[in-house]
């Protein structure tokens, strides 16, 4: 039996010292283990200029969702299933039908088991959601009379700790950097001894006697909170996540850290740091607390997780029938999906039809934009694959040593691309010297000056004085905010190069010999199906969005390539397809590219719809003209995309074809806009199948697009690699909308107007303060009156055998976990019938509508 607080000596609740901390050296590795466990359940949050979506529960797919939306109410007032007001006007307006319940009701089988109905649903709207959150040590111990006239001091110590961090943890923002060498914790200990108005918002004007009581390291921190809590060594692990869930934003960024360590075979300490300051301020508090005080909080606290587990039972239960009508949300799209699938099919161009190939990225901006291409032109071919087109580099401009990752966050890159001045000449492609010397040199002076220039402003005095001796040029950058311009793209990669280097700057493959060249090429061409008919002209599309002033732009860049835009990955790999040495060594493996053959990359703006060409200069007139005589079905095809795309902007689709399109232009390079796109908002399903069975299909920018034919894959490895790789990535993007729409408080970045960057890249403030906030802001998935995105899972739609894709279900248990503990649907093609897979098993789709 636990042993009472009350029969605990008052010296226990002294400071820990060393000496007293060993005397437990029994439980130490459970603390570590309670720790460790704690931590494993925060999921990564990328930095801003790598920014990509991340499914926030990544670390919890191991629970079905229901389990993971309880524990997340009780741990850290999470929301994870869509709120009731928004599911009882959506029951309202006819947007779930009676039908579409009775379907979740039969599809949920607790639901069926219980006994639930559809007026027990309808009447559950109507009620809050019944979840009781667990409280903390600091929460029992904030117990005065006056408390409510001030902070909370959960509300305190985030906002200590996220300054804190903020701190530590910038590398380029501050000019003035701080001594980081002992390491967080050690950072915030001493921080905090120097912090005298953390007493005063804490209604603690002693505190700095109590900091007196801080133990010295991380582990006498973990060791004393948790011998003296006395908590059933069960919940440990669930209290130090309700513990870091209270600075999940930081929490994020240090898993963040941990998982870039883990891709390069290290660990990084700074999470589970974290949690060791979080565990520290409970034993600040208690020391400004008097013996009969702490025995009462400790009481307190004992009772409310003793119960724990029971609590999480009836919460789980409690919320079935939020389960329940997440589903129903998701039947009704659903319905339409399959309707739209089983009627589309339209047979593919014959070989000798197709005068182009596009390839585009899966992003579901891009499936409007091939529809409407398909539709204006059968002569193109479009296809869908990953945007990072299977290079797995990292990136470095010229003259800079601002390397990024351009490939999945999943992965590490394994092929280095930089900068080269290459002129177009005949031939071969040639690296200049003296050209890229002269280049680098200009750059470089460039990137000096404008550093000298803005560290003047920084200073204190300098700030009116700044602005004066800028004069018109200061002026000049004020009025493209105030006026903005029609300006096209500009590209970032090449800001500080002089004009008449930058044509022939040009992203090249580094330290690769040719065999490795010809493999690494071979592997692309077999995957997205193009090493067999080969059209004249091939087109790499990347894509990447254009907005300006916008701390989340890379968030509306190509997931794919880790927040970054796909030209480089485009072009890098037109560049090696075009090789000569390298087409003779794919033909020596059985893929003949023919000589008339051409690859060129290309750009899609996903902000303006426009596609933009690059390294024209090098093609073949042949390919050149090819690509001048696609021009007007390419502008044709754009045009129908924005007017597709207007009303949702708040444009005039019938406004003419240039008045558009300037207006996008207009939108995206101003600064005080803070919709310059919808990026991923509405997005809801994932078909992995050959083109014909979308062709023709009006999926509405709702849809990932990739290009599979099981008769090219005997052996499944290809499904595999799908199933592992753009699946979970699609995962992740849907789920981070989901999560930023559910709980926009805790799990979205909040309102863009008010941000703050942190560490130049690190994140976001809401404000001046409060935790680093993840997720997306509040403008990407709202429009001021209505949410722009609609919080349903994936539905993943493959055209494979059964056994192909139980193969790979029963192979990767992370693939299993998401397929069984309902964190995305999964259906496939049975002939000219969709089948949804529950359980294992593989039951017919019911689409009719009643």
């Amino acid at each position: 039996m636990m042993e009472s607080l009350t029969d605990c000596p008052t010296e226990e609740l002294a400071a820990p010292t060393p000496t007293h901390a060993a005397q437990h050296p029994a439980s130490h590795n459970d603390i570590d283990t309670a720790c460790a466990q704690a931590c494993q359940a925060i999921a990564p949050a990328w930095p801003l200029d790598r920014a990509i979506a991340v499914n926030p529960h990544w670390a919890r797919i191991g629970m079905p969702v229901r389990r993971v939306a309880a524990r997340m109410a009780a741990l850290g007032g999470i929301q994870v299933f869509p709120g009731r007001d928004r599911q009882l006007q959506a029951w309202t307006e006819g947007r779930i039908s009676a039908q579409d319940l009775d379907q979740a009701i039969r599809q949920v089988p607790q639901a069926q088991a219980s006994g639930l109905t559809a007026e027990d649903c309808v009447q559950a709207l109507h009620n809050t959601q019944p979840v009781e959150q667990l409280p903390l040590l600091i929460d029992v111990l904030d117990n005065d009379p006056h408390r409510h006239t001030r902070l909370s001091w959960r509300q305190a110590i985030t906002h200590q700790v996220s300054q804190t961090c903020a701190a530590y943890f910038d590398q380029t923002q501050a000019d003035w950097q701080p001594q980081r060498s002992e390491g967080l914790y050690e950072f915030w200990r001493e921080t905090l001894q120097h912090d005298h108005s953390i007493g005063l918002l804490m209604g603690l004007p002693h505190l700095a006697e109590a900091l007196k009581a801080l133990p010295a390291t991380r582990e006498d921190a973990e060791r004393w909170v948790l011998h003296r809590l006395r908590l059933p060594k069960a919940v440990w692990p669930d209290y130090l996540e309700s513990v870091l869930l209270t600075v999940n934003g930081w929490a994020s960024w240090c898993a963040y850290l941990g998982w870039q360590a883990h891709l390069n075979q290290t660990t990084d300490p700074h999470l589970r740091e974290l949690l060791a300051i979080r565990l520290a301020w409970g034993a600040v508090l208690l020391h400004c607390k008097d013996d009969a005080a702490g025995t009462h909080a400790f009481q307190a606290l004992q009772q409310a997780w003793g119960q724990a587990p029971a609590l999480l039972q009836r919460a789980e239960q409690a919320l079935l029938v939020d389960e329940v009508w997440q589903v129903a949300l998701e039947v009704g799209y659903q319905r339409q999906l399959a309707q739209r699938l089983l009627g589309a099919g339209s047979a593919p161009p014959n070989q000798h039809e197709i005068e182009v190939q596009a390839a585009f990225c899966i992003d579901v901006r891009s499936e409007p934009l091939r529809r409407s291409l398909e539709a204006i032109w059968p002569a193109v071919q479009t296809i869908g694959f990953a945007g990072f087109f299977g290079l797995p580099l990292a990136y470095t401009p010229l003259g800079t040593t601002a390397r990024t990752p351009h490939l999945p966050g999943l992965l590490a890159p394994a092929v280095e691309a930089t900068d080269c001045i290459v002129p177009s000449t005949a031939g071969a492609l040639k690296t200049d010297a003296t050209l890229q010397e002269a280049a680098t040199n200009a750059r470089s002076r460039r990137f000096a000056l404008a550093d000298q220039w803005l560290s003047a402003s920084r200073w204190p005095g300098a700030a009116f004085s700044f602005v004066e001796a800028a004069g018109v040029g200061y002026a000049g950058k004020l009025g493209q905010w105030l006026r903005p311009s029609r300006q096209a793209r500009a590209n970032d990669a090449l800001e500080g190069l002089p004009a008449r280097y930058r044509p022939l700057c040009r992203p090249q493959l580094m330290g690769l010999d040719i065999g490795t060249k010809v493999s690494l090429a071979a592997r692309v061409l077999r995957s997205m199906g193009l090493d067999g008919y080969l059209a004249p002209l091939v087109l790499l599309v990347g894509h990447g969005s254009q907005s300006a002033n916008n701390a989340h732009a890379a968030a509306l860049d190509c997931g794919a390539c880790c927040g970054q835009t796909g030209e480089v990955s485009a072009r890098s790999l037109a560049q090696l397809l075009n090789e000569p040495a390298v087409r003779t060594g794919l033909a020596e493996q059985g893929i003949a590219i023919p000589e008339s053959t051409a690859f060129v990359a290309a750009l899609h703006n996903t902000t303006t719809d426009e596609i933009e060409g690059f390294d024209l200069d090098l093609l073949p007139p042949a390919a050149r003209q090819r690509w001048d005589s696609l021009q007007p079905v390419l502008r044709h095809a754009s045009d129908q995309v924005r007017r597709e795309r207007a009303p949702h902007l708040h444009l005039d689709p019938r406004a003419p074809h240039n008045d558009l399109l300037k207006q996008l232009r207009r939108r995206a390079n101003d600064g005080a806009q803070t919709r310059p796109e919808w990026g991923l908002a509405g997005n809801a399903a994932f078909v992995i199948a050959p083109r014909h069975r979308t062709l023709g299909a009006a999926l509405l920018g709702r849809s990932f697009l990739h290009d599979y034919d099981a008769q090219r894959d005997p052996d499944g490895s290809l499904l595999e690699a799908l199933m592992t790789a753009p699946m979970l990535v699609t995962h992740w993007i849907n789920w981070q909308y989901h999560a930023s729409t559910c709980d926009p408080t805790r799990l979205g970045s909040g309102n863009k107007v008010l941000h703050n960057v942190v560490g130049g890249n690190i994140g976001v403030f809401e404000g001046n303060g409060g935790d680093l906030r993840i997720g997306l802001s509040q403008q990407s998935v709202h429009d001021g009156k209505r949410w722009a995105h609609e919080p349903l899972r994936l539905t993943v739609v493959i055209d494979a055998p059964r056994r192909s894709i139980n193969a790979v279900i029963n192979q990767h248990a992370v693939v299993k976990q998401l397929v069984d503990h309902g964190w995305l649907h999964l259906w496939r093609w049975e002939g000219a019938d969709l089948m949804r897979y529950d359980q294992g098993v593989w039951e017919p789709l019911h689409t009719e509508n009643g």
